[in-house]
C-alpha cells in the first residue's frame, strides 16, 4: 500500500491521530522559521508599514484567495 493513495490517507490519518489534527500545519511551520535566507515571510525584519514579513505575506494570501475563489458549476 506505500506509495498509493490509500497508503497516503491511512498515514495521515496515523499522523493526525498520534499527534493531533494540527500535525501538518505544526510541522508547516518549523519547516517555514528553519529557512535562514530571508524570503517574502521573513520575520526578523520589520518594514515600513510596522509589519513583519509573516504577517504582510498572510494578509497578501489572504487578498489572492478572496480574488481567485472558484465559480459555482
Amino acid at each position: 500500500m506505500a506509495g498509493t493513495k490509500a497508503g497516503g490517507l491511512a498515514a495521515a490519518a496515523t499522523n493526525k491521530a498520534r499527534h493531533g489534527d494540527d500535525f501538518y500545519s505544526k510541522i508547516g511551520a518549523v519547516g517555514g522559521k528553519l529557512g535562514k535566507t530571508g524570503g517574502f515571510a521573513n520575520d526578523s525584519i520589520v518594514g515600513a508599514d510596522g509589519l513583519t514579513g509573516r504577517e504582510r505575506a498572510r494578509i497578501a494570501g489572504a487578498k489572492g484567495g478572496k480574488k481567485s475563489k472558484r465559480s459555482k458549476r
